[in-house]
């Protein structure tokens, strides 16, 4: 499992209730079905990574997370995790506030566009950085936006919602490895981790 799901699932219960917004093939709501006990259901807009998810008998709907997310009552759930889709959504705020209103907390990550890596590149060659964590050309990317770690700060008072804890993190080996940065994470994380309320 991908290093940052590795972290998203060590805050969860066993036995909560999740909601996974963007859940790809369902790697983080299977491992959190077998070794957690949480009642889980994701949302995938990819018709393949449904099936994918079917297949590993994860339950999950296909459809627009900013869609879809609205038919849920408040407090469905313990947890609404968005793991590395901000970036793709056309309305942050509002799905934010959605996903707080039908969970008791939610978890954010996302690529961090602030790293050393991604500066440089810039910098030095005068091109949209392509980076393991924004592996896409400008005009093929399905990133519509960047967000860096303070941005995401500053973002949670605009919209009025609170950061319970944050982790910022570096990953190797195709994400599957990494570590916790302490230092200077602006500079040197490849992602960063919030848990919100």
């Amino acid at each position: 499992m991908r290093f940052d799901l590795q972290i998203i699932a060590s805050w969860i219960e066993p036995g909560a209730k999740v909601l996974d917004l963007g859940c790809g093939e369902g790697e983080l709501l299977y491992f959190l079905k077998k070794d957690k006990q949480i009642e889980g259901t994701g949302i995938e807009r990819v018709e393949s990574k449904v099936t994918r998810c079917i297949e590993k008998g994860v339950p999950v709907l296909q459809g627009d997370i900013n869609e879809e997310i609205q038919d849920y009552p408040d407090d469905t759930f313990d947890y609404v995790i968005l793991s590395q889709t901000l970036q793709q959504v056309y309305e942050p705020a509002m799905l934010i506030q959605s996903q707080l209103r039908i969970g008791k907390k939610g978890i954010v990550s996302f690529p961090n566009f602030s790293c050393w890596n991604v500066r440089l590149q810039l910098l030095a060659t005068g091109y949209a950085p392509i980076t393991k964590q924004l592996p896409y050309e400008w005009y093929d990317t399905p990133n519509i936006r960047v967000i860096t770690l303070k941005d995401f700060r500053k973002f949670s008072k605009e919209v009025g919602f609170k950061i319970i804890k944050e982790v910022a993190i570096n990953t190797q080996n195709q994400a599957k490895s990494g570590k916790i940065i302490k230092f200077l994470p602006t500079l040197f994380a490849t992602y960063g981790i919030f848990l919100i309320g």
